[in-house]
């Protein structure tokens, strides 16, 4: 009954994303943007429904149920705090300046050198993301369909295939907002269940106020802080977040999405931390991940499961269809060099742009299903993803922004070039990523053991920093020039 329900759910979404497909009518600008048209709504719900995934909610609720509040609920709060800042500081900046892709800023501020590389450490980053979200669906299926792990893969995967090739951003938009009411439904209903039958109280030790988590390293403190600060700030450089920002219809409304989304993608997070807390004397500390799926077969009513499960789906297949659209984009355009947006006549699409990120998305995919199995955790990913993103593009994306004078092209391939050596050789020596065994790429050695763990975040992005800013004061400043935009925004950057 409860894979019945769920599968109710899923072909509702899938539903929704074909009918809304023939809005692209043939246009790569439709399909990569949406036409530069949503609303406040599907703007919002976009950001949110790529901030609130399984990640934040399967990968919150299992390390904050071993580790504590501050390990599982820096996800969500990282991701919130990302939407934050960027609302504050770049949103409508980013909006105003028409771009398709993110890394279309990096090549008009430093060139098409800078904006390759971008792009390749992008899409790496943006893998490993989709991996994670795919891990989702592969423990959903095998737990209650009886499928095989890969076979639960597969399927989420054909279920995002299914309407993003067709409808891109105006299909992520519309689903996104089914999405986001079911997952908002969800959480409520149940931390409303957990309350009333078991109550919210929280072990010693591990609740929001036992600050330890964030002061002691016996407690786990520097990992809590790499999480936070890898996705408050590395996933500002988010190609799915900044694809929903130029899709929306003006810079204030991108502004506000950011906010918007900020809140409820903290608000759901917490819930979820709780709701773990609260369990954890039910289950107990060694309860098999993920433990909400443990908790709702074995305890929960199977209205509740059907909901929560359809909203975990929902969350998952938000974020990969967006980042399935955000990738092969940026591999067509700023890979390929395919950038012109003509367009098709009809919706049989002959723009020759969209075809190429149709057929891309294909691979895009295929890498993401290898990571996938190859690291089957939720939580660990979508972090392992923004710390790259965190040393090596972030400066470069902020001094683009806020000192155009001294953005060279030398001083940001210094930032990425160092703070990618650092952190892929401290990535290297470490023997677990954020409490988890380092199974992907490990040197045995006597020289980091897991106690240096969290560390190699802050000295990738310091490195990176270090980097730009002294080839930076090096080099002469560049003559101050104006990027595109358009005309509700003044602008402060410099090309090339």
């Amino acid at each position: 009954m409860i894979i019945i329900g769920v599968g109710v759910g899923v072909l509702l979404v899938v539903a929704v994303g074909l009918w809304f497909a023939r809005r692209v009518d043939g246009d790569s600008t439709n399909f990569l943007v949406a036409g530069r048209s949503l609303a406040l709504p599907l703007s919002a719900a976009g950001l949110m429904g790529q901030a609130v995934d399984s990640n934040a909610t399967l990968g919150n609720m299992d390390l904050t149920s071993s580790l504590g509040f501050w390990a599982g609920a820096s996800l969500p709060l990282g991701l919130s705090l990302c939407l934050l800042l960027t609302g504050l500081l770049f949103a409508a900046r980013m909006n105003a300046m028409s771009l398709f892709t993110l890394p279309d800023f990096y090549r008009q501020i430093y060139g098409r050198g800078v904006e390759v590389v971008a792009s390749v450490l992008m899409i790496a980053s943006f893998c490993i993301l989709l991996a994670g979200n795919l891990v989702a669906g592969g423990f959903l299926f095998e737990r209650f369909l009886g499928t095989s792990y890969t076979v639960g893969v597969l399927l989420i995967v054909v279920v995002v295939l299914a309407y993003t090739l067709t409808g891109g951003m105006f299909s992520d938009a519309y689903t996104a907002l089914v999405q986001m009411v079911i997952t908002v439904i969800g959480s409520v209903s149940l931390l409303v269940w957990v309350g009333a039958t078991y109550g919210l109280s929280t072990p010693d030790g591990m609740g929001p106020f036992d600050l330890e988590q964030l002061t002691s390293a016996s407690a786990g403190a520097p990992i809590n802080w790499a999480t936070l600060i890898s996705l408050g700030i590395g996933d500002i450089v988010a190609i799915d977040f900044m694809q929903r920002i130029f899709s929306a219809r003006s810079p204030s409304v991108a502004r506000r999405a950011c906010f918007t989304g900020a809140a409820l993608t903290a608000a759901v997070g917490v819930v979820y931390a709780l709701v773990a807390l609260a369990i954890v004397p039910v289950l107990g500390p060694d309860a098999p991940p993920p433990v909400l799926f443990t908790l709702l077969e074995g305890s929960a009513p199977a209205w509740l499961a059907i909901l929560v499960l359809s909203a975990i789906v929902a969350a998952s297949c938000s974020t990969a269809n967006g980042v399935v659209l955000g990738t092969a984009s940026v591999a067509v355009r700023n890979i390929q060099g395919l950038r012109d947006p003509s367009i098709g006549t009809g919706p049989s699409g002959t723009d020759p742009l969209l075809r190429a990120v149709r057929w891309t998305m294909l691979p895009v995919v295929a890498v993401a299903i290898l990571f996938a199995l190859q690291v089957p955790q939720t939580g660990i990913l979508l972090t392992l993803a923004f710390d790259l993103l965190l040393a090596c593009l972030l400066v470069p994306f902020v001094a683009g922004h806020w000192w155009p004078r001294r953005a060279t092209r030398e001083a940001a391939i210094a930032a990425v070039v160092l703070g990618l050596v650092v952190r892929l050789t401290l990535f290297a020596l470490t023997p677990t990523i954020f409490g988890a065994e380092n199974t992907l790429l490990y040197i045995p050695n006597t020289l980091v053991g897991p106690g240096f763990d969290g560390y190699p975040t802050f000295l990738g992005f310091a490195a990176s920093i270090l980097a730009f800013v002294v080839v930076a004061l090096l080099r002469p400043p560049r003559e101050a020039a104006v990027l595109t935009r358009r005309d509700d925004l003044a602008p402060t950057a410099a090309t090339p």
